[in-house]
C-alpha cells in the first residue's frame, strides 16, 4: 500500500469550512423556523456575517481576543423604544472565525451553534433576558 497521496485524494471528506455566505443562509433557515409572532417584529433585522467584530466593536465590549465574541445584536431593543422612536436598522452579527473555532471544538454541530447565536441575538432585539431567549430557542420548531 503507497503512503504517497495524490493532489486528487483529499485528505478529508468533509470539504472546506463554510463560507460567510454559507453562514448567513444557515443564519436565514434559523430566523425562517421562528414563530410568525416573532418574524413580524423582525422586519428592520439585518443579519450580517463577518470574519471577527471590528477593532472598535472590540475596544467597546472590553474584549481583547476577537475569538471570544461570536454574534452581536446592533440596535435599540424594542422594550426601549418609544412610540415615537424612528425605527432604524437593527443588525445581527454573525462572526464567521469565532463560530468556526467553536465548531471545531467538537461539542455541537454547526447547525446548532448557528441556531443558538441567532436566536440569541434576535433575543437581544425583543429585550429578553438569557432565560426567555433559551426557552425560545427550545420552543418546538424553532
Amino acid at each position: 500500500m503507497s503512503t504517497e497521496s495524490t493532489h486528487d485524494d483529499p485528505l478529508r471528506s468533509f470539504g472546506l469550512a463554510p463560507s460567510a455566505g454559507e453562514i448567513e443562509e444557515m443564519g436565514r433557515r434559523v430566523l425562517a423556523t421562528l414563530p410568525p409572532a416573532f418574524l413580524a417584529q423582525c422586519g428592520n433585522v439585518a443579519l450580517r456575517v463577518e470574519e471577527f467584530a471590528d477593532e472598535e466593536t472590540l475596544a467597546e465590549m472590553d474584549i481583547d481576543d476577537p475569538f471570544e465574541l461570536a454574534g452581536l445584536y446592533r440596535g435599540v431593543p424594542l422594550t426601549e423604544r418609544g412610540a415615537d422612536d424612528p425605527t432604524g436598522l437593527d443588525v445581527v452579527f454573525l462572526y464567521r472565525r469565532p463560530i468556526l473555532d467553536w465548531w471545531a471544538e467538537g461539542e455541537d454541530s454547526l447547525e446548532h451553534l448557528i441556531r443558538h447565536l441567532v436566536v440569541h441575538e434576535i433575543g437581544h432585539h425583543f429585550g429578553f433576558s438569557d432565560e426567555a431567549m433559551e426557552a425560545v430557542e427550545n420552543m418546538e420548531g424553532a
